[in-house]
C-alpha cells in the first residue's frame, strides 16, 4: 500500500531511456574563392566622401590625374584611416561581383596597391579567400554583392605576368607572347567565371601560376594547330578530396584533326594545385 505523503511518482527521465536525439547538422563546407578582374575604391558614404574631399584640398595636386590622387591618399599613413574606410569593390568583366574584405588588417596595404595612378585596361588583380555572406546595402552606399574575405591579394598588368613566364628553348620570342596572351584572355574571358566554383577556380589558378599551358599553345601554333577549347571536367578520382582535369583542345589547320591535354587539380582546399602536370588526354 503506497504511503500519501510519499507524493506522486517522479516523471520518467528521457535522458537514456527517450528517442535518440537527432545530431547536430554538419557545418556548411566553406565556398573558396580564386578570382581575376579588378579592385577599385568606392566612397561608402557621403560623409568619407566628404572627408577625402578635405584631405585632398590641403595637398598640391597641380597636374595630377584623379588615379593619381587617390593612390597618393590612401597610401599616406596619415590618411590610413580613409583606406580602412573605403569599399572595396571587386569587378569581373567590368561587373561587380564581391566586396573585398581582408582577414588581417595588417594586409590593407595589399589592397591599397592595387589603386593605379595610371589605370589601364589590362590591370589584373586576384584575389584568394572565401565566399562570405551578402553585404547589407549600408555597406557600399547600396550595393548588394556578397563579401569576399581576402587570404591574398595581389596585382599585375597583364603585359608583366606574359614577359615573366620563361620562353621555351627554340620558341620564337613575340610568338610565345602573342600565343600566351590568346590563353590567359580565353580563361579571362570565360563566361561567369567569378572564380567561385571549383571549375573556374582551377582555371584561374592555372591561368596564374601555371606555366607549361602556355609552352604549349606556343608549340602548338608553330605546328600550326589552334585552341579551340578550354573545359574543366570532374576527374574520376575525385572522391574525399575535390579533382578536376583542365582539357585544353588544339585543332590541326590543315587536317582539322583534334589533338588535346590535360592538367589535373586538386581544389578541395582554399589554394589549388597541380597533381598531374601537363599531358596528353584520350576521350574515355
Amino acid at each position: 500500500m503506497s504511503n500519501p505523503a510519499s507524493g506522486p511518482a517522479p516523471a520518467l527521465s528521457l535522458d537514456d531511456s527517450g528517442p535518440p536525439k537527432p545530431a547536430p547538422a554538419p557545418a556548411p563546407a566553406p565556398t573558396y574563392v580564386y578570382a581575376i578582374g579588378r579592385i577599385e575604391p568606392r566612397f561608402p558614404s557621403l560623409s568619407v566622401e566628404r572627408e577625402y574631399a578635405q584631405v585632398v584640398a590641403r595637398l598640391d595636386t597641380a597636374g595630377q590625374t584623379d588615379g593619381q590622387i587617390m593612390r597618393r591618399v590612401l597610401r599616406d599613413r596619415e590618411n590610413r584611416y580613409l583606406a580602412r574606410q573605403m569599399c572595396w569593390v571587386f569587378a569581373v568583366q567590368g561587373l561587380p561581383t564581391y566586396l573585398v574584405s581582408i582577414r588581417d588588417p595588417a594586409d590593407l596595404d595589399l589592397l591599397i596597391d592595387a589603386v593605379r595612378e595610371n589605370p589601364a585596361p589590362t590591370d589584373v588583380d586576384v584575389i584568394i579567400g572565401l565566399l562570405g555572406p551578402l553585404a547589407p546595402p549600408e555597406v557600399c552606399e547600396g550595393l548588394v554583392l556578397p563579401i569576399a574575405v581576402a587570404d591574398q591579394v595581389y596585382s599585375f598588368e597583364r603585359l608583366e605576368l606574359i614577359d615573366a613566364l620563361p620562353v621555351p628553348e627554340r620558341a620564337d620570342h613575340e610568338g610565345f607572347r602573342h600565343s600566351a596572351a590568346e590563353v590567359l584572355d580565353r580563361i579571362m574571358q570565360l563566361a561567369d567565371n567569378s572564380g567561385a566554383t571549383d571549375e573556374h577556380r582551377a582555371l584561374n589558378y592555372m591561368a596564374v601560376r601555371y606555366q607549361p599551358i602556355y609552352a604549349r599553345t606556343a608549340q602548338q601554333h608553330q605546328d600550326q594547330s589552334s585552341l579551340v577549347a578550354v573545359e574543366v571536367r570532374p576527374s574520376r578520382l575525385s572522391g574525399a578530396e575535390k579533382i578536376v582535369d583542365v582539357v585544353l583542345s588544339f585543332r590541326s589547320r590543315s587536317t582539322d584533326l583534334t589533338e588535346q591535354f590535360f592538367v589535373r587539380i586538386n581544389v578541395t582546399g582554399e589554394f589549388p594545385f597541380v597533381l598531374t602536370g601537363l599531358q596528353p588526354f584520350f576521350e574515355r
